[in-house]
């Protein structure tokens, strides 16, 4: 019996006949749903403000079109190479087991077509229309999420979320150099506080699927470590975090209106994590335990921040 079989409920079985016999808008739907649009949404959510920062003002609007279409394709690309590799744990878990792939709606063979045409056109689309570093940036931090982290890290260790989270972190790399053809210390910052984002952000949604990872193996911290070991953990990286965040305004990057949203968003943070911290400490597990306030804040908190970042230069 293969791993798929064993939930039938999410197994390929669920949906008769080949994926080609679909009716279209369903499987227009499904080659969307590879490309994962709600995380896209957050990537590009941490690109456009960076645009405005390096631009100082307003950037060429169909330099930041050509970006997002751009980072768009790249992610997409990830996201579905991620499904293809990964389609025998999806089926197992009940949080992934209505992908394409697990449902039958999308072959793994179209599926990895459809990720490497993304791949060449992402990459292509940022050479030509924005830059070569861009370009080279974006694939990068593709081959690093598919390689690295979902093909090496992912099922070996408990930091994979941790390492693996570099390649969302280079959006504010490619949002820099789209603009001024190069990266910079502003940049870094950046890419450290959504480095140091991406764990606190993570872990609480994997504290609440944690059954889900024990069931199929993958070692994510919250499902090798308890809940005390994982509060303190995302206690620790949201104070570097926040720190990391408030170091734009002395360097000269920024003005009191980033640095006053970043310090009152930074304080709602550092609340909720100690405050879920404290009830791991308790014992307290189940629905009381309240790890999901964390993940909703988490993409709140990133938001408010980098539209921040792009209402700063005018202001200053």
């Amino acid at each position: 019996m293969t791993a798929v079989e064993t939930r039938p409920a999410g197994g390929l079985s669920q949906v008769p006949g080949s994926p080609g016999n679909r009716p279209f808008g369903a499987r227009l739907k499904a080659f969307v749903a590879l490309t994962k649009p709600r995380v896209i949404e957050l990537l590009l959510m941490t690109t456009v403000p960076v645009m405005f920062l390096a631009a100082g003002g307003v950037p060429d609007l169909w330099l930041v079109l050509a970006t997002c279409v751009g980072g768009y394709l790249s992610a997409g690309g990830a996201a579905a190479f991620n499904m293809y590799l990964d389609r025998d744990i999806d089926a197992m878990m009940d949080r992934t087991s209505q992908r394409p792939l697990v449902t039958g709606m999308v072959s793994p063979r179209e599926c990895l077509v459809f990720a490497s045409a993304l791949t060449v056109g992402s990459t292509a689309l940022f050479w030509y229309l924005v830059n070569p570093l861009s370009a080279m940036l974006s694939l990068g931090a593709l081959l690093f999420y598919v390689v690295v982290y979902t093909m090496i890290l992912k099922r070996r260790t408990s930091q994979n979320i941790v390492w693996g989270g570099i390649a969302g972190c280079m959006p504010v790399f490619i949002g820099w150099s789209a603009v001024t053809n190069r990266v910079s210390w502003a940049s870094f910052i950046l890419f450290l506080v959504i480095f140091f984002w991406t764990p606190p952000h993570y872990w609480p949604l994997s504290m609440k699927v944690t059954d889900d990872y024990k069931r199929v193996g993958v070692p994510m911290l919250p499902a090798v470590a308890g809940n005390k070991v994982v509060a303190r953990q995302i206690v620790l990286y949201s104070w570097a975090m926040v720190a990391v965040s408030l170091l734009l305004q002395p360097l000269g990057y920024t003005g009191w209106f980033y640095t006053g949203v970043a310090l009152a968003c930074g304080a709602f943070w550092l609340r909720e994590a100690h405050a879920l911290q404290s009830r791991a400490k308790a014992g307290i597990t189940g629905p009381k335990l309240k790890e999901m306030r964390l993940f909703h804040w988490s993409i709140t908190y990133v938001s408010l921040l980098f539209v921040a970042i792009a209402v700063d230069p005018f202001l200053r």
